[in-house]
């Protein structure tokens, strides 16, 4: 008897973010950096609304409806980063906090997930935060921490990105943006 091929189902890893404007999304990727963070070659400074989930690559039109209707259902609003925090000792990360924001994050982010064929990972309950150092040593994580204390930034948003990773592609590869979604914009 022959065996039966079995067909993968293709996959695309999709993230939603909201970015940081600049001068502070490059001054944060940078500090990432220089705490010898990995991913801030490839991750740019953000505040996630849906973290790196694979989902069937046939259902990103789907998806990508859904997260229309979500942007014009919420209006555009301040963020003000101030201080820092971690999430240490339940895992190694320095984050920069929101001071002002966070229910329009939070919001974003259930609604989000709410998408038919996105699973998010309910490991940890949904902080919104931007990652300034991960999986570095203690002595980065400390550096880190009392470098960006006086840290403090304000910012309209108004709109957050789709982003997607090529997981065929072999090695590393930077977030590619795939797609900004205005708030409020039927």
């Amino acid at each position: 008897m022959t065996p039966v091929a079995q067909t993968e189902t293709p996959t695309t890893r999709i993230g939603v973010a909201i970015d940081i404007p600049e001068p502070w999304g490059e001054l944060l990727t940078r500090r990432r950096a220089e705490a010898g963070d990995p991913q801030a070659a490839y991750t740019p400074a953000h505040v996630t609304l849906l973290g790196p989930t694979e989902v069937s690559t046939a259902s990103l039109p789907a998806i990508e409806k859904h997260l229309e209707e979500v942007a014009s259902a919420q209006e555009p609003f301040t963020v003000h980063l101030r201080g820092t925090g971690t999430f240490r000792p339940i895992t190694e990360v320095v984050f920069v906090t929101l001071a002002a924001g966070i229910s329009e994050c939070e919001l974003l982010a259930a609604a989000i997930a709410d998408a038919e064929g996105v699973e998010r990972d309910s490991r940890f309950p949904y902080h919104p935060h931007v990652t300034v150092a991960q999986d570095v040593s203690a002595a980065a994580l400390d550096a880190v921490f009392d470098d960006l204390a006086e840290f403090e930034a304000r910012f309209d948003v108004p709109a957050f990105t789709l982003f997607s990773h090529d997981l065929s592609a072999p090695g590393d590869r930077p977030w590619q943006r795939r797609r900004d979604y205005p708030l409020g914009t039927p």
